[in-house]
Order: C-alpha cells, then sequence, then structure tokens
C-alpha cells in the first residue's frame, strides 16, 4: 500500500466522522417511521459520497476498483454512530458486487450509477423459509418462459424489503441440478407478482421482511449471469462482503466501551 492510498483511507475516516458527529439526528431509530428513516439516511449516505464506494468510478464509483478495505473503514466507522446506518451501506453493497461480478455492460450501466448515489436502495434475496445457510436448498423457482422467466416462491429475513427498488434475487432454473440449477436476476420493485408480504420488527430496526413471488415475469435482460451460476455468484459476493461485517463489528465494540468507560465516570 503506497502512501497517498494511506492518506485517501485517513481522509474517508475523517470525514465519515465529522458527518456522523455533526448529523446526530440519524443515529436514533423510531420502529414505527424506520423506512422512513431508512429511505432518508441511505439518500445522505449517497449525497455525501460514501455510497460511491460500492461501485467502480466507470459506473459512477469512487474508485476504479471496489475494494473491501474501504467498505470496511466505512462500516466500522458507521457502526460506531448507528447500526440503521451500517446496514444501510452494507446491503447497499450487497446488491451491488452480483452486478460488477456477473452483470453485463448494459445492466451495470442500468443499475450501478444509481445505487452508487443511493438515489435507488439495493437488496439481496439470498435466504427462503427452508433455505438459510445451507444456500443450495433454494426452492424459489424460476421456470423458463417466452422473452424470461417466471419466478414463484418466498425470500425471507431479506433486509431492505420494502425501501429496496432493485433485487438480485436467486432462485432455482434446474431444480434437479440442486445448487448448480440456481441463478440470480434482478428484480425492480414494481415487477408484476412481486410483493413485501410481511415486515419483521427487530430489537436492533431496520427494514427486512418477505419477500413473495407469484408467477413474477423477469425478462431475459433480468438474468444476471449464465444460468446456473448463481451460487458461485452469492458466494463470491459474501465472500468479498463478510470481512466487512468484522469491521462492523468493531464499530459497535468501539461504542460500547466508550459509552462502558463515560457510564462508569458517571454512575454513583
Amino acid at each position: 500500500m503506497n502512501l497517498p492510498e494511506l492518506d485517501q483511507i485517513d481522509e474517508l475516516r475523517a470525514h465519515l466522522r465529522s458527518w456522523s458527529e455533526r448529523n446526530p439526528r440519524f443515529w436514533q431509530t423510531d420502529q414505527e417511521n424506520l423506512e422512513d428513516q431508512a429511505t432518508s439516511l441511505a439518500h445522505q449516505l449517497g449525497q455525501e459520497g460514501f455510497m460511491a464506494y460500492v461501485a467502480p468510478r466507470s459506473y459512477g464509483g469512487a474508485r476504479d476498483t471496489v475494494q473491501a478495505r474501504d467498505l470496511c473503514v466505512i462500516r466500522e466507522e458507521l457502526a460506531q454512530f448507528g447500526a440503521l446506518a451500517d446496514v444501510m451501506f452494507g446491503v447497499q453493497a450487497l446488491a451491488t458486487q452480483p452486478i460488477i461480478l456477473a452483470g453485463t455492460e448494459e445492466q451495470k450501466a442500468k443499475y450501478l450509477p444509481s445505487l452508487a448515489r443511493a438515489e435507488n436502495i439495493g437488496a439481496f434475496a439470498l435466504t427462503e423459509p427452508d433455505a438459510g445457510s445451507d444456500a443450495g436448498a433454494i426452492s424459489l423457482r424460476a421456470n423458463k418462459v417466452r422473452g424470461g422467466y417466471r419466478l414463484t416462491g418466498t425470500k425471507k429475513l431479506i433486509s431492505n424489503a420494502g425501501v429496496a427498488q432493485v433485487y438480485v434475487v436467486f432462485a432455482s432454473t434446474d431444480f434437479s441440478a440442486k445448487a448448480k440449477g440456481i441463478s440470480a436476476f434482478i428484480v425492480e420493485t414494481d415487477s408484476a407478482g412481486f410483493s413485501v408480504r410481511e415486515k419483521t420488527r427487530l430489537l436492533s430496526p431496520h427494514p427486512i421482511g418477505v419477500l413473495q413471488f407469484e408467477d413474477c415475469f423477469v425478462s431475459q435482460d433480468g438474468l444476471l449471469g449464465a444460468e446456473g451460476n448463481g451460487l458461485k455468484i452469492a458466494l463470491q459476493t459474501l465472500d468479498i462482503l463478510r470481512c466487512t461485517v468484522g469491521a462492523s463489528a468493531v464499530g459497535f465494540a468501539r461504542r460500547a466501551l466508550a459509552e462502558a468507560i463515560a457510564y462508569s465516570r458517571n454512575r454513583q
């Protein structure tokens, strides 16, 4: 790593901390207004240029390529101030990475710039009622039809459900092939047959819920990568983002330590 890169990281961290300290209104979440708060926060992260780190410069991003180090720094700093900010940034990165990895030039040009500016919010729809850690057990079906696919099934515990406009969805195009039959799709929120069936309340709230696909049509242009490559795309995305979860945990721990020290100095 050369010195200019170190300087840029220090500047990014300082900018994040300064912005976070100047905007205390973002750090108190309200379950009743959660979706509005989450959307507003995502847009603010876009306006400040932080979301730009989830996409390459050629598609409106901050650097030539997305770097896990940047994502780690941003999540660590955001987590110190509020879990909702950390989630909104982290899920945006989860949504853009599959498009970066497997998208066509047309798909990248269509989706990445608006996601990098947070004009649109993204989601990563992998988990199902019976497919959590075992992603190969996905049962959402994508049946080939003229001009595209028909998706039928359910996704569960999907972050940004109800606030996202762009969903990266993993479904089986060949059920007999099991994990090797999983494909990835880009589904827009206004697609016929797509709905958010249920919102899930959490102790540390962020938008999350159940997605329902009822004969939901996705055109051929919505297929992300080749048929059967969906699980590979998902796992490559998770490989890149896993280290950022650790960085986020460091941010939460730093805040917990600061709160504990402040309490110990003032308790009676």
